[in-house]
């Protein structure tokens, strides 16, 4: 999809991405041949190619070349929140779906993290292995979270005092653009995805998980915390897909081909059932 979009080049919005759209300049390829004279002699896309800004030869030149790259952030910084979903085709084989847990304080401290790549699943627990997510999100140029900008990036960046440079995908505004508000799993709900055992626990619950297994160092406890967080970076390859494909669908004349279903993965952890029972009415209360 990244190859159709004209939206990320300067002077270029929506409305002429589509003009040029309509005059069958569909790819980078097409419009660089316009501009080379072969398609504008044939009269393809005159009137839209006399509006164009005169330096788009050198800006198809620079996505070409971050594309073969593999620089992913360049695409990143000039499109829209919204729009940031057209990269992920292109860079798929480098993306890692993120999300962590806190102790949920004004200034949290982190508790496990999760990253799942759509083959292998990471995670990492404070007091075990949280320094090696250092390294390891060193191996994405892409980042895939649902309002990962306004929490999980900033959180993360301060926690560990470093920068995460990678480009960034937050469903948070994807999703908001097809009309699905609100927080992920009420997303999720909306679009199709169950939580099984994990239905209706949150991410203020994970706090009273972490509290609870720091308490106790009941394992089960930690097992089910990750395994809550785990679900959720799976989930968030189902919904990037899902979002994908109705995207694409909106996008006449425009024809792209359809993403296919992930197989979802054989998970590491499985929700204990009296655990969150238990926690759930401490005290005679739902939490």
């Amino acid at each position: 999809m990244l190859q159709h979009t004209f939206c990320h080049l300067p002077n270029i919005g929506t409305k002429r991405e589509h003009a040029l759209w309509q005059d069958n300049i569909r790819s980078w390829q097409d419009l660089l041949t316009l501009i080379s004279g072969d398609g504008a002699s044939a009269g393809q896309g005159r009137s839209v190619f006399r509006k164009l800004p005169f330096h788009v030869k050198d800006d198809l030149a620079a996505s070409l070349h971050h594309l073969e790259a593999n620089n992913a952030a360049w695409f990143s910084e000039k499109l829209k929140s919204a729009d940031t979903w057209r990269m992920f085709p292109e860079f798929r084989h480098l993306t890692a779906y993120l999300d962590i847990e806190t102790t949920g304080l004004d200034s949290p401290d982190i508790t496990t993290i999760a990253l799942y790549d759509g083959r292998q699943i990471r995670y990492y627990v404070n007091g075990e292995n949280l320094d090696q997510f250092q390294d390891d999100i060193l191996d994405y140029r892409v980042l895939v979270t649902f309002n990962g900008k306004t929490f999980d990036v900033p959180v993360i960046e301060k926690f560990f005092n470093i920068k995460l440079h990678q480009a960034h995908i937050d469903l948070r505004y994807v999703l908001k653009s097809l009309g699905y508000a609100g927080g992920l799993k009420r997303c999720e709900k909306k679009m199709g995805i169950a939580r099984g055992d994990l239905d209706g626990v949150d991410g203020f619950f994970a706090v009273r998980l972490w509290s609870e297994y720091c308490r106790t160092r009941n394992v089960k406890v930690l097992e089910t915390l990750l395994a809550y967080n785990i679900e959720d970076v799976v989930n968030l390859e189902n919904l990037m897909i899902q979002a994908y494909n109705m995207k694409i669908q909106a996008l006449f004349p425009l024809a792209v081909a359809p993403l296919p279903e992930s197989l979802p993965p054989v998970l590491p952890f499985s929700p204990d059932r009296e655990t969150i029972d238990r926690l759930k009415y401490a005290g005679g209360s739902p939490f």
